[in-house]
């Protein structure tokens, strides 16, 4: 198989598909949804054999353990995917609304519509329930879209993508709107990174490696975000109680996310009182704990940080800790190590509070809530197809609307420009 000429073809077939998507009506949308969540359901059966092939494997290249667990597809898991469908399926349609409609002093009026961004290249690891995700928002969203999943998932996509083909034919939509990659040749995603004529837009999923891969070499525009360093700052007019369950919760409640908090800063006024009640629980869940030297005398178990540290996203049960001076030292911490992600205080300052969200440049701003709440889901968005901390286009989690673009439209009467 010579992959140029192969991907060249996959990428002519969604520049197709993609003209015809755009326009489809929502409730086609909706019905070929439906459809593949129905294929899927009466497809368990193939879709968990082909996936033990895929574990199979696996298993013989020695893959660990957590990777296998997001290799598995099991009974929950498919549930998860058909359900994913059906709320996909429920969500509002933003192709083809009309914002800021308004009129000029000339007579016409401009607004702006949604449209869809055309044909998108996904890249991702391990996970095969990506697949399903991202089949949903592209389509739901007027998309076309090309998946290049991980080597190691190749049978189980392959399986989805089957069923994902037999929902869109029955909708009567184009088979080519989703089209996933039938080769683990690496050399497939350089050509689909490059295919600047046929694809509009790169969406990578999994590791920083692959992340910064792709943002290396793509020629086309990534959305994206490489490191989840988040901070939460408590302040010294912070509710102690409210302190302690959110910098808990957003250390502890899962490690491995790219919204937990790797780095807690606290309010030299408050320190005493709210370092002594966190570290106990860190501690007691196992939490390494790495700090500044004045967060090291108030907590005996914590080491040094090092500047590495403040730089690092651990996805594991570690913490970088920082005793600040006041908010505006927060500020700064945060401005030269975030990666732009998500960002937290804790305050009962009215003031502070405004200026804490107004003055920090990240994707995620919040005032006393944890930073997990960093999520499309939580947002309201239904599913994401991941989280952006680039300023263009889209920023955030992005769901539906953020695989769509704004265009000007301008409804006249016969008006002309005098």
């Amino acid at each position: 198989m010579d992959i140029k000429e192969y991907m060249q073809d996959l990428g002519q077939r969604a520049r197709a598909a993609s003209r015809i998507i755009s326009k489809a009506e929502s409730g086609k949308k909706n019905l070929a949804l439906l459809k593949i969540a129905e294929a899927i359901e009466n497809n368990q059966a193939m879709l968990i054999s082909e996936n033990e092939r895929d574990l199979q494997i696996s298993r013989q290249n020695n893959l660990d353990s957590a990777a296998l667990d997001r290799l598995t597809l099991s009974p929950k898991a498919i549930q998860a995917m058909i359900d994913g469908l059906k709320q996909v399926a429920a969500l509002p349609d933003p192709v083809g609304e009309i914002t800021d409609l308004r009129y000029r002093p000339s007579g016409i009026q401009v607004g702006q519509m949604r449209v869809p961004l055309g044909v998108i290249g996904i890249i991702y690891e391990s996970r095969p329930n990506v697949t399903v995700d991202a089949a949903a928002l592209c389509l739901k969203s007027g998309n076309a879209c090309i998946l290049r999943g991980g080597s190691e998932a190749l049978y189980s996509n392959q399986a989805i993508a089957a069923c994902i083909t037999q929902g869109l034919i029955l909708a009567d939509l184009p088979e080519d709107t989703v089209q996933c990659v039938a080769t683990a040749d690496r050399a497939a995603v350089g050509e689909l990174i490059t295919m600047k004529e046929y694809v509009d837009i790169i969406v990578p999923r999994g590791g920083k490696s692959l992340i910064e891969r792709i943002s290396n070499d793509a020629t086309i525009s990534v959305i994206k975000h490489l490191d989840g360093i988040c901070h939460v700052y408590i302040d010294d007019s912070a509710d102690i109680n409210k302190a302690v369950a959110i910098a808990d919760n957003a250390k502890t409640h899962r490690y491995g996310v790219c919204n937990a908090m790797e780095t807690l800063l606290v309010a030299e006024g408050i320190a005493p009182k709210v370092l002594p009640l966190l570290a106990k629980i860190y501690l007691d869940k196992g939490v390494e704990l790495r700090g500044c030297i004045k967060t090291c005398s108030l907590i005996p178990q914590c080491s040094r940080a090092f500047e590495d540290d403040w730089r690092t996203e651990y996805l594991a049960p570690i913490l970088s800790i920082r005793i600040v001076k006041d908010i505006d030292a927060a500020m700064e911490h945060i401005h030269q190590y975030s990666s732009a992600h998500t960002e937290a205080i804790v305050t009962e300052n009215y003031t502070l509070a405004r200026r804490f969200l107004r003055e920090v440049d990240s994707s995620s701003v919040m005032v006393n809530a944890s930073t997990r709440f960093a999520d499309g889901f939580e947002y309201g968005l239904g599913a994401e197809i991941g989280i952006s901390t680039d300023k263009l286009h889209a920023r955030g989690p992005v769901g539906l609307q953020g695989l769509t673009s704004l265009k000007f439209v301008v409804l006249g009467d016969g008006h002309i420009r005098q």
